[in-house]
């Protein structure tokens, strides 16, 4: 049996969430357990991708798994930096920050990610449809952004009672 993650998982409305995350310089053992320790957890919370910020800790980094790219491992970027291209696809999203949530959130279909691996080399990739929209949400951490900020003015008013839940209980945790 697999030992927990010893990592939890930031709930909004934590200010972590939307800082924008630093790069990371150097590329050690410590970001090597944090990246391991990541996967790990994006699984346990039956995830498909997790960023840093998202765990505490703001760096730029995050984890995924899609099972429909090429790899079959869970990939791990570094530093990455994203392009995105095509016409927008609206589909429904969901945030490990923010599990109470759904929203359709509309993205470009195509993204090109560039980043760094855990050997601090760097790779590049393409994709599209629901790996990129993985991408795109979990880049979206990097800089601070949550499914929220994307909210219409209707679903503000729809979600209204919940995010302030949210809110009120992080004020309590907080305190505790």
């Amino acid at each position: 049996m697999v030992n927990p993650s010893p990592l939890t998982i930031v709930r909004y409305p934590d200010p972590v969430l939307s800082q924008r995350a630093a790069p990371i310089e150097d590329i050690d053992q410590e970001v090597r357990d944090l990246a391991s320790n990541m996967v790990q957890l994006m699984y346990e919370a039956d995830g498909v991708g997790l960023a840093a910020p998202q765990v505490g800790v703001s760096k730029r980094l995050f984890v995924a798994d899609t099972r429909q790219s090429e790899s079959p491992e869970p990939m791990v970027f570094i530093n990455p930096e994203i392009t995105t291209e095509g016409e927008q696809d609206v589909a429904e999203e969901g945030c490990l920050s923010i599990p109470e949530i759904r929203l359709m959130v509309p993205r470009p279909i195509r993204a090109k990610i560039r980043a760094q691996d855990l050997d601090g080399e760097w790779f590049e990739m393409e994709t599209d449809e629901f790996p990129a929209r993985v991408w795109q949400h979990e880049f979206d951490h990097l800089e601070g952004r949550l499914i929220v900020d994307r909210m219409t003015p209707r679903e503000r008013l729809v979600h209204r009672k919940t995010l302030k839940t949210l809110r009120e209980a992080y004020e309590i945790e907080r305190m505790d």
